[in-house]
C-alpha cells in the first residue's frame, strides 16, 4: 500500500461519515477545521466562502460573509509594512479588519490562485493584532527617546510623543499637560487628535463653575493613574460639561485614562489618553500609557534643566557686560577728568585762556559725558530686562526704544494692542530679548532713519514685529548664513523655539527689514481652582477628564 492510501486511510477511518464520503471530502472536513481563517475571494474581491476559523477571526457567520468585501490585496505581492520593526522579510502581507465599529483587528495572510480556476483565490490568514501592537509600542517608545534627544521645542516634542500614543494604540485623542512655573495651573503643551481651540481654557473653567470634576487633577494630586470606563456617555449627559460638549464630542470615544507625569517623586503633569469605543484599558495598555508619560516626564525635566543652564549662561553674560561696560565707562570718565584738569592747568597759568581752548575741551567732555550717561542707559536695560519685563512687555519695550533713541538718534515708533499683559514674565524677556537683538542688527547694519515695533495678540500668539528703513537684508543673511547676522539669527530663533515659536526675516517691498517673530499662549488650567474640596452636601461624581 503506498503512503497516499495509507495518508486517505486514516483520514477516512478518522470519521465513519467521512469515510463514506471519500478522501476529498475529508480533506474538505480537514479545511473546515484547521486553526487559521481560509476564505475564497473572487475577482472582484469578495468573499466566496470562509472555514469556521476565518468566520470567528472576522466576528461574523459565514453565511454573512458570503458576498461582501474582503479585506485581502489580492496581488501576489508583498506590501511593504509601515511598521518596519523585527521585519524579517517574510512574504505575509498584512490588512486591517473592521468588523464592528469600534472593532479592529489586523490580519496577516497569504494568498494563492485556485488551481483550475483563476479568477478565485485562496487565502489563508490569523490574526496578528496583539503581536502587531507590542511593535508599534515598543517603535513609538524608540523614536521618542529619539526626539527627546532632539532640539526641538518642548511644545514640538510633547506633540510628536503624543503623536505616537495616538497611533500606536489607535486612539481618539491624546493631550499632554504640565505644570506651569508657578505650580498653580495647567497648560495643554502637546495633543494630537484634538483640534487646537483658542478658548478652551475658558470653556473648561466654565465647567468647574457648573461643577464639573477633572479626573487629571485627581492623577496629578494622588500621584498614580486614573481610569474611567464609559466616561463620554456620562460626560454627554452632564449639564455642568456642556460648554465643552462639542470640543469632546469631535472625536469618537469611550473610555479615559489620565496618567501623572512623575519627575523626582512630584508630579508635574498629566497624560490623557481618549479610547475609541469597544477599547478596553488593560494592563499592557497601562504599561504602555505609563512608559510614555515616563518619557513626556523626561522631556519637560530635561527642558528645565536647559532653563536652568541657560539662565546661568545669562547671569554669566551679565556680568561679562558689566565687567565691559564698567572698563568702558572708566575710561570715558578718566578722559573726562584729564580734560577737565587741562582746564586748570591752564587756568593756573595766570594768563588768559584762548576761546578755542576751551570751546574744544568743553567739547570733548559734552561728547564723552553724552556716551557715557547712553552707555549706561544700555545697562540698565541690557543687564536688567527681567525686571523690566516685570513691569510688562510694552513699557520694557517702550524703554528700550526710547534709550536708544537717544543714544543713536534713530526714530522709533511702538504700536502695541491689548493681551499683552498676559504675557508671563519669563516669555515676556525672551520676546523682549528678540526685539533687543532685531534693534542691535538695526543700528548696527541698517542705515536706517526710522523703526517700527508692533506688539500684538492674535488667535492666541503674540506676534512682534520690527520693521525698519534701512538698506534691507541680504537673502544669506535673511537665511542666518551671513558672517554679520548668523549669530543673531540664531540667538533669535533658539528664544522663539522655547516656545514654540518661530522668527522670520523678511526684505520689505519698500525698502529695509522685517522681523517678524511669533509665539503660541499656552492654554492654562489653574490647578488650586480646579481642586476645590467638595462640601459634604454634594455628591462627588465620578472623576471626568
Amino acid at each position: 500500500m503506498s503512503s497516499r492510501d495509507r495518508g486517505a486511510n486514516v483520514v477516512e477511518s478518522h470519521d465513519g461519515e467521512a469515510g463514506a464520503l471519500g478522501p476529498r471530502a475529508a480533506w474538505a472536513m480537514l479545511a473546515e477545521h484547521v486553526p487559521d481563517g481560509i476564505a475564497v475571494i473572487d475577482s472582484n474581491g469578495l468573499f466566496v466562502q470562509v472555514n469556521a476559523a476565518g468566520a470567528a477571526l472576522c466576528a461574523r457567520p459565514a453565511d454573512d460573509l458570503a458576498g461582501t468585501p474582503a479585506p485581502f490585496e489580492l496581488a501576489q505581492c508583498f506590501s511593504a509594512d509601515t511598521l518596519k520593526l523585527l521585519d524579517d522579510g517574510a512574504t505575509e502581507q498584512v490588512c486591517v479588519w473592521t468588523p464592528v465599529a469600534g472593532q479592529r483587528r489586523e490580519f496577516a495572510y497569504r494568498t494563492r490562485p485556485l488551481p483550475g480556476d483563476p479568477s478565485m483565490t485562496v487565502v489563508a490568514f490569523r490574526d496578528v493584532s496583539a503581536e502587531r501592537q507590542r511593535q508599534r509600542r515598543v517603535a513609538a517608545i524608540a523614536r521618542s527617546s529619539v526626539k527627546l534627544a532632539s532640539e526641538g521645542s518642548i511644545t514640538a516634542t510633547l506633540d510628536a510623543l503624543a503623536g505616537e500614543v495616538l497611533q500606536a494604540d489607535a486612539l481618539a485623542g491624546v493631550q499632554i499637560l504640565t505644570l506651569d512655573e508657578s505650580g498653580q495651573g495647567l497648560q495643554i503643551m502637546g495633543s494630537a487628535g484634538f483640534r487646537r481651540w483658542p478658548d478652551f481654557f475658558h470653556r473648561i473653567m466654565e465647567c468647574r463653575e457648573r461643577g464639573a470634576v477633572l479626573a487629571m487633577i485627581d492623577a496629578l494630586e494622588q500621584g498614580e493613574p486614573v481610569v474611567v470606563p464609559d466616561r463620554w456617555a456620562s460626560i454627554r449627559q452632564d449639564p455642568s460639561w456642556e460648554p465643552l460638549h462639542e470640543y469632546l464630542g469631535e472625536l469618537e470615544w469611550d473610555w479615559f485614562a489620565s496618567v501623572p507625569l512623575i519627575i523626582r517623586g512630584r508630579s508635574a503633569g498629566v497624560l490623557n489618553a481618549f479610547f475609541e469605543p469597544g477599547q478596553v484599558v488593560g494592563h499592557p495598555t497601562m504599561e504602555f500609557l505609563l512608559a510614555m508619560a515616563e518619557q513626556a516626564a523626561v522631556a519637560v525635566d530635561y527642558v528645565s534643566l536647559l532653563q536652568n543652564e541657560r539662565e546661568l549662561a545669562r547671569r554669566e553674560e551679565r556680568q561679562r557686560l558689566a565687567r565691559d561696560l564698567h572698563d568702558s565707562i572708566v575710561q570715558q570718565v578718566f578722559s573726562i577728568g584729564m580734560q577737565a584738569k587741562s582746564l586748570g592747568v591752564l587756568g593756573a597759568r595766570g594768563e588768559s585762556v584762548p576761546a578755542a581752548s576751551v570751546r574744544r575741551i568743553a567739547e570733548e567732555v559734552g561728547v564723552l559725558s553724552k556716551t557715557v550717561l547712553a552707555d549706561l542707559r544700555a545697562m540698565v536695560h541690557e543687564l536688567r530686562p527681567a525686571a523690566s519685563t516685570q513691569l510688562g512687555l510694552e513699557e520694557a519695550v517702550r524703554a528700550f526704544a526710547e534709550s536708544t533713541g537717544n543714544r543713536t538718534g534713530l526714530r522709533f515708533s511702538v504700536i502695541a494692542g491689548a493681551g499683552l499683559d498676559r504675557i508671563a514674565p519669563e516669555m515676556a524677556e525672551d520676546v523682549y530679548r528678540i526685539v533687543a537683538e532685531a534693534i542691535h542688527n538695526v543700528v548696527k547694519h541698517a542705515e536706517a532713519e526710522s523703526v517700527t515695533i508692533c506688539l500684538s495678540v492674535r488667535e492666541h500668539a503674540l506676534a512682534v514685529t520690527v520693521a525698519d528703513d534701512g538698506s534691507g537684508v541680504r537673502a544669506t543673511d535673511a537665511e542666518g548664513q551671513g558672517p554679520a547676522r548668523g549669530y543673531g539669527l540664531v540667538s533669535m530663533g533658539e528664544r522663539a523655539e522655547r516656545w514654540g515659536g518661530t522668527v522670520r526675516v523678511r526684505p520689505r517691498s519698500a525698502g529695509g527689514t522685517s522681523v517678524r517673530a511669533v509665539v503660541p499662549l499656552p492654554d492654562l488650567v489653574p490647578h488650586t481652582a480646579l481642586s476645590e474640596p467638595e462640601r459634604p452636601d454634594e455628591p462627588r461624581e465620578d472623576p471626568t477628564p
